[in-house]
């Protein structure tokens, strides 16, 4: 199996913002209270940004915000889909005009995260992924990669939480990286994991099972 390539990414673009992107390597520490809300920090402890849930009836939505609480993006579920999927909005926009990217997993049934991420309206499966999030959540070991290729943007490393805290863990940037659209990938995966606890018990059994 070829060896993933952590070179600096070659993509010096952004996704959701260019305010957003350092032209070197960092952290970002994700906490997670009881209630599912998220706490974005660097390594000093600076508020960069917040998630919280925001479900209406008919939808699971999240909401990332900056450290004064104003929206970036929103964050929607799709509904009645076999492949789970969201949709990320400008702001707490959830008009098709305003969708910046759209995530879906390829395949119904799969024993490890995997989720693929297509730009602008680009939706269809014949397509090729524009990013992809692959790995174990249960574990907080999750890469993000540009398209199907070996280039890493972003990796995951568990912590040990404290008591009082659910899930803590720990995400390396890579230069030149939207660093808004990593932590908005994350709080999907996040989301969608947490809508079902029997996931992660589900993720371990079949991987002991499947290669």
């Amino acid at each position: 199996m070829a060896q993933p390539n952590y070179a600096p990414s070659p993509y010096p673009g952004f996704v959701i913002g260019s305010q957003f992107i350092a032209p070197y390597p960092f952290e970002l520490i994700v906490v997670t209270n009881s209630s599912g809300d998220q706490l974005i920090t660097d390594v000093n402890h600076k508020v960069l940004f917040k998630v919280k849930p925001c479900n209406t009836s008919n939808h699971v939505q999240r909401v990332l915000l900056d450290f004064d609480d104003m929206p970036i993006v929103m964050m929607r579920e799709k509904v009645w889909t076999a492949h789970s999927g969201w949709k990320v909005f400008k702001g707490d926009s959830n008009a098709d005009s305003d969708m910046i990217f759209s995530t879906k997993t390829p395949k119904i049934l799969q024993s490890k995260t995997n989720i693929h991420v297509f730009l602008g309206n680009k939706t269809s499966s014949k397509e090729s992924c524009d990013f992809k999030i692959t790995g174990s959540w249960s574990k907080r070991s999750c890469t993000i990669y540009i398209g199907d290729s070996s280039t890493v943007i972003a990796q995951m490393q568990k912590m040990e939480p404290p008591k009082f805290i659910k899930d803590k863990f720990m995400v390396k940037i890579y230069p030149y990286v939207d660093y808004a659209f990593v932590i908005t990938l994350i709080a999907i995966v996040e989301a969608m994991k947490s809508s079902d606890d029997v996931d992660e018990v589900i993720d371990e059994v079949i991987g002991t099972v499947l290669p």
